[in-house]
């Protein structure tokens, strides 16, 4: 019995062909193919049994390896059409461009659905152009697990349209259930979720073992030092420190241990920082909070201050160890060639809050109003400008 086997190569840009003459009722057949990227070198060896000698025509479609494959025009002119910045969604995950089916559309007909403007669905995808790969029964399943947390969908939609990512970063919604379920479940509240949702997405895309551990450290540590309510000390430190849940236990047991020993703490005073002010240092890197303080204890005692002053600086004000030595260095520069004295600044550390061209505009136009800087009460300088502002009309009117 005989068969014909032809083999046929068409080359255009970055493409090649391989055409194969075989048999329709093809039982088995084995075959190895090298290909080079410029030229065709064929090492063919087959072994074949089949019972019908009729032929059919089918084609292999190659790669060559160099070239990169192309993007789905239809897609491209769709996201045009729907008013989509196309280079920004392009530089964010260029990958999407490549894929043959998407549900843009889709996605289109659901979020109008939802109260969503074209201009708004328009910005989500530019900035989150993987959205137009959920499908309409993964999206509608995803929406109605939000809604166990958010009150309304045109809360949502403003959800997204601040950060598409939270929505549509995963698509497994069976995690996001099982962590809304778990959460709840160690007490939080609708609140304290919803805020999760809005700054710490990543949360529900951990697997639920993860937020788990964590959830057990922080009660652990919670008896250790004598607090019998853990469930109120874990809802008090996520709603004051949301990112708490993606960080490791690790990285915030270092940081607790370096509150407790550099302040020297017992474990109330430890407590009442950790559930308050001192709650958004824990996901801190700790090798950062270390080199901050140290930096802060450096500058403070080349101004003569004690280590009971720079102690009572920091733990007044722990937002202080997030600023960058140089950022912390110029700031209370700043304040002392406007003659503001070290001592106001202990007192009042939310200064440091406002930027340099801020602290010396205020600065300035206190100054103008006839202030004696040396005895005002500095902490406007970091109040909000409506409130700033009608200070100011005040002290003008007064002097």
């Amino acid at each position: 019995m005989h068969f014909r086997v032809r083999l046929a190569s068409c080359t255009s840009k970055g493409l090649n062909y391989l055409t194969i003459m075989a048999p329709r009722n093809l039982w088995h057949m084995r075959s190895n193919f090298l290909f080079g990227s410029r030229c065709w070198m064929t090492r063919f060896s087959a072994e074949i049994i089949f019972k019908s000698v009729s032929f059919r025509l089918f084609g292999v479609k190659c790669h060559n390896a160099d070239s990169e494959p192309s993007e789905n025009e239809d897609l491209l002119n769709n996201l045009l059409t729907m008013g989509v910045d196309v280079d920004m969604a392009r530089k964010r995950q260029p990958g999407v461009f490549h894929r043959m089916i998407t549900n843009e559309q889709d996605l289109k007909t659901f979020l109008l659905s939802k109260g969503a403007s074209k201009e708004v669905i328009a910005s989500i995808i530019s900035r989150y152009p993987r959205a137009i790969t959920r499908t309409p029964e993964n999206l509608s399943k995803r929406w109605d697990l939000w809604r166990n947390i958010v009150t309304s969908d045109l809360e949502i939609v403003n959800i997204l349209e601040r950060s598409p990512e939270s929505f549509f970063r995963s698509n497994n919604n069976l995690n996001l259930e099982n962590n809304i379920k778990f959460l709840y479940s160690v007490g939080l509240t609708r609140k304290c979720l919803c805020r999760l949702l809005t700054n710490a997405p990543r949360t529900f895309s951990n697997s639920l073992d993860l937020n788990k551990q964590m959830v057990d450290f922080l009660q652990a540590t919670c008896l250790s030092l004598g607090h019998n309510d853990p469930t109120d000390f874990v809802r008090k430190i996520i709603f004051k420190n949301p990112f708490i849940l993606i960080q490791s236990t690790k990285r915030v047991k270092a940081n607790i241990e370096f509150l407790q020993s550099t302040f020297n703490l017992n474990s109330e005073e430890l407590l009442v920082l950790i559930c308050g002010p001192g709650a958004e240092i824990l996901d801190l890197s700790n090798d950062y909070a270390r080199r901050s303080y140290t930096n802060i204890k450096k500058k403070l005692f080349s101004l003569e201050c004690t280590e009971e002053e720079v102690q009572k600086f920091v733990l007044s004000y722990p937002d202080v160890i997030f600023l960058a030595e140089k950022k912390f260095n110029d700031k209370i520069d700043c304040l002392l060639e406007e003659n503001v004295s070290i001592s106001q600044i202990i007192e009042n550390p939310r200064v440091l809050d406002s930027s340099i061209s801020t602290l010396k505009s205020r600065i300035r136009e206190l100054v103008n109003a006839g202030c004696n800087l040396s005895t005002l009460n500095i902490s406007l300088l970091s109040w909000s400008k409506k409130r700033y502002e009608a200070k100011l009309k005040k002290l003008s009117r007064l002097a």
